[in-house]
């Protein structure tokens, strides 16, 4: 579950997943542009599997916002 918080005014975001660290491409991004509005929390909950070398990148319009990632390792 990935959370997004905003802190401040509305703004919107992005989210890619870029499988072993790749430099980031449009064919990364799972989320472009969608809008969280000020003083709310949008949770995602997607299923997605990673590998250890995936890398999960966060963008936001504005300074004030937060992402945070939960998941679970399988060992």
């Amino acid at each position: 579950t990935l959370s997004i918080c905003n802190r401040g005014v509305s703004t919107t975001f992005r989210i890619a997943v870029r499988p072993a660290g790749a430099t980031i491409a449009n064919e990364h991004y799972i989320v472009y542009d969608n809008y969280v509005n000020a003083g709310d929390t949008v949770f995602l909950t997607l299923g997605i599997t990673l590998a250890t070398t995936d890398v999960v990148t966060v963008y936001a319009g504005t300074a004030n916002t937060s992402f945070s990632l939960f998941g679970s390792e399988i060992t």
